[in-house]
């Protein structure tokens, strides 16, 4: 096969690896960093406020500046709640206590919580192999939290459900984002909001709660640990939506399958984090829900 036909067809395979490799890292970046000392708010401040300024210069290189107008300040915040701060930070909050491989699991109800979402909100018909897919994500994360000894530890089935306010708000935030007045937004500008008003509303509450951190000259390990993150989270933004424009948005949404496995292999490698027979069931039981929950190919 010619090298010019090959490299078209490889590359949303490429960009769908590094999506699940990049984000399924995130989790145990996080958990590396509180166990290293960090602040789960002082640590969200600095990712947020990061990415913002990645995305700023980022707009300007390629002349599609962002323009802030008084008259979507509501929306601004509410993108920035839902795909920012309140994310993050509970991500932040669970990390130190909950298995990365156990957080990756969780965050993929995503698919489940906007689905159930858009039927709610009459955006989507019911379809029963799709309502499935969400009993299957309720199952999985009852076979988390219910069985005594799914975890090493019961201390940390309440972090959990903090763990799980993170993709509750990113589901939200899909359904948010396709209102009248949020259409107009470009990715860019969404990526670039939500980080930029989120670090100021995290930047606020890490003062007020003496969670606020100073990063130190050289890098250590929670300077480098931010960067990372930041660097994944934007790029990954990236690679998402250009797959989305190169293979469509159902070749794009496998990149949970991904995230997933790559989230729960990267804490194996990194912490030697040993899962029970219930949590490797919980990620089969997420997977086949994903399977069934994600939009099907039309003609």
């Amino acid at each position: 096969m010619p090298m010019t036909n090959f490299l078209p067809k490889a590359l949303p395979w490429a960009l769908l690896l590094a999506m699940g490799t990049g984000w399924g890292l995130a989790f145990s970046l996080q958990k590396m960093a509180m166990t290293g000392g960090g602040k789960p708010l002082g640590m969200a401040f600095w990712q947020t406020a990061l990415a913002a300024v990645i995305m700023f210069f980022i707009s300007v290189s390629i002349d599609q500046k962002v323009q802030i107008k008084k008259s979507n300040l509501f929306n601004y915040l509410v993108l920035a709640i839902l795909a920012s701060a309140v994310p993050s930070s509970c991500l932040m909050f669970a990390a130190g206590r909950v298995p990365a491989g156990v957080i990756a699991i969780n965050t993929t109800i995503v698919p489940m919580l906007t689905y159930a979402l858009a039927i709610l909100t009459q955006r989507e018909k019911r379809s029963m192999v799709r309502v499935g897919g969400i009993v299957c994500g309720f199952i999985s994360i009852c076979l988390l939290v219910v069985p005594e000894t799914s975890l090493p530890n019961r201390d940390v089935v309440p972090w959990i459900f903090v763990a799980a306010l993170a993709p509750t708000c990113h589901a939200i935030n899909n359904i948010n984002v396709t209102r009248a007045d949020m259409i107009a937004m470009t990715p860019i500008q969404i990526i670039y909001v939500a980080n930029a008003f989120g670090a100021v509303m995290l930047f606020i509450v890490a003062l007020l709660t003496d969670q606020f951190i100073f990063p130190r000259l050289p890098f250590g390990l929670l300077e480098w640990v931010i960067l990372a993150n930041s660097l994944i989270n934007v790029g990954a933004f990236f690679a998402f939506f250009t797959l989305i424009k190169l293979a469509g948005p159902v070749f794009a949404s496998q990149a949970g399958y991904l995230v997933t496995i790559f989230g729960v292999i990267w804490g194996m490698v990194i912490f030697n984090e040993v899962h029970s027979g219930w949590v490797w069931s919980s990620l089969v039981v997420m997977l086949f829900g994903l399977a069934l929950v994600l939009p099907k190919k039309t003609k």
